[in-house]
């Protein structure tokens, strides 16, 4: 069965309320080599003996995964080795060859009685028609695909652009455990669910099936109402929108989209220390008001830190993240997402360095950060608090044990016991924790 979902009036947090396995999916090229193609599994793996190109834990993956891979084997074959298939020309593939294969009658269940099949899926035709670079990438994909699969078997580039804008629209990245994308896949059943900055759900991984579970408790369960977030809750309303607007063409309106502006670059108040809004400059507390000298303080340290926050979009620098840290200090309110993201930059830039006292103090900064951008219920909260865990559990810091069961208490929500990310990441530290603390006990 393609997808299992949940019909409940009362949904606590932590419930599975939709499973489903991909319409179809892609593991990243550059994962090929160390993780199965049908599982994604790390593990020791076996070469299609067809093509040589993709690998697989045994004998049963392929097999499950040969429906999908046989069309596109012999194709793979021809590829010389210096030349590497792009990711979406290979997701664009497989779909056209299910399509062709009766893959078009596949049906995705969601909600009660509710199903959506690939033709269903929006395409956003005219916005996808309209954008230059989409319709450039596009026709650049057509081009490789011509060369791969053959011009007869592709369709014509109209209905192809509809195919390329319901992949672009509708697709999940395939995340592990540590939130690492590991590949792309249409799920037509989940498809369904809109988007919130403040969401109600979670889509998690188990390989490739995808799980929504909520992350509060809903009174009344209604399809239709569950939310998921689309984009990283650590980003600027500007950026999210903009990265909504460019993938999936709508404008978020959710209740943080719609207060959040002056909250993201909040200024500290010279006289008591509360938040100073960026439109105002006047302490709603006791009416201090900014001088125009500490404005343009203002103005230059968020200009330096959002300009130091994008050149390390891919990589974390202690040394940028400290000049940072120094601008904001005094100036940008702790609460502000500017703060949050440079302590975010500066936690991971520590950890990179072994500069576990550093990365310590500025993981308990970050607990309120995540709370407040990401949620409580999150992955990335759970996530944080384990990494944080560890650091106190190696530095033999006294909290080690009630961080790491505070830790406990998200991913058991997120992910429940059985998943990856709590069996074999979580669970061992916490029994590390409780034995060392029950010898120091005793």
């Amino acid at each position: 069965m393609p997808s299992r979902h949940v019909i409940l009036k009362q949904v606590p947090k932590g419930t599975v309320i939709h499973e489903e396995k991909p319409f179809i999916h892609v593991l990243q090229s550059d994962l090929r080599a160390i993780r199965c193609d049908h599982c994604y599994l790390k593990t020791e793996l076996l070469r299609c003996s067809g093509c040589a190109y993709v690998r697989y834990c045994d004998i049963s993956c392929q097999k499950a995964e040969w429906p999908d891979h046989k069309k596109e084997c012999s194709r793979i074959r021809n590829i010389p080795p210096s030349l590497e298939l792009p990711n979406a020309a290979r997701l664009l593939a497989k779909i056209i060859i299910k399509l062709k294969r009766g893959g078009d009658a596949e049906k995705g269940i969601y909600g009660k009685q509710s199903f959506r099949m690939f033709k269903d899926l929006m395409s956003h035709y005219p916005d996808i028609k309209s954008d230059s670079k989409r319709v450039e990438h596009a026709t650049s994909l057509y081009g490789v695909l011509i060369d791969f699969l053959g011009k007869d078997n592709l369709p014509n580039f109209p209905e192809f652009l509809g195919i390329y804008g319901r992949m672009i629209v509708n697709g999940f990245s395939i995340l592990d455990g540590e939130m690492t994308t590991l590949g792309t896949g249409i799920y037509l059943g989940a498809s369904t669910i809109d988007h919130s900055c403040t969401p109600n759900s979670v889509a998690v991984f188990s390989g490739t099936t995808l799980s929504i579970r909520t992350i509060e408790d809903i009174s009344e369960y209604d399809w239709s109402k569950v939310r998921i977030s689309y984009v990283d809750g650590l980003s600027k309303r500007e950026e999210r929108q903009a990265e909504l607007w460019s993938t999936y063409y709508f404008i978020c309106d959710c209740k943080r989209c719609s207060e959040e502006e002056n909250i993201e670059t909040v200024a500290v108040c010279q006289a008591c220390n509360s938040v100073v809004y960026s439109n105002q400059m006047v302490c709603s507390k006791c009416n201090w008001k900014a001088p125009d000298a500490f404005i343009e303080k203002y103005k230059e340290a968020i200009e330096f830190c959002n300009l130091q926050h994008q050149e390390m979009k891919n990589v974390a620098y202690l040394d940028a993240c400290k000049l940072c840290l120094k601008k904001e200090e005094g100036v940008i309110h702790p609460d502000s997402l500017v703060h949050a993201k440079t302590l975010d930059l500066a936690f991971e830039a520590a950890i990179q360095l072994n500069s576990w006292e550093l990365a310590m103090k500025l993981g308990y900064e970050l607990i309120p950060a995540y709370r407040k951008f990401y949620g409580e219920w999150h992955p990335l909260s759970g996530l944080h608090l384990m990494k944080l865990g560890k650091i106190l559990l190696y530095l033999g810091n006294a909290n080690y044990l009630e961080i790491l069961e505070q830790a406990e208490k998200i991913m058991r929500v997120i992910y429940g016991t059985r998943h990856q990310a709590y069996r074999h990441m979580l669970e061992p530290l916490l029994l590390q924790a409780r034995g060392l603390s029950g010898r120091i006990a005793g």
